[in-house]
């Protein structure tokens, strides 16, 4: 499956950057920049739809008592 979000070509770069830093550091691995792609591309496959659906459900409930506060004041 494609991603279905779009970064910019700048926010990819931090991203896989990020990528390799935590390898480096946490892991003590190296990992060059297909690596890191290829590990972006995953997590935006097969993770990000879950937060971000997280992310869409918790906007949802904030509004949603947001306008049950508003409708408190009705006199």
């Amino acid at each position: 499956m494609k991603n279905k979000f779009k970064l910019s070509k700048e926010k990819r770069s931090e991203m896989v950057s990020s990528i390799k830093t935590y390898f480096s550091e946490e892991r003590n691995e190296e990992l060059g920049d297909l690596g890191a792609s290829i590990i972006l591309d995953f997590i935006m496959d097969e993770l990000a739809p879950e937060f971000y659906n997280q992310g869409v459900f918790d906007s949802y409930v904030y509004l949603n008592e947001r306008v049950e506060d508003v409708l408190g004041i009705q006199k």
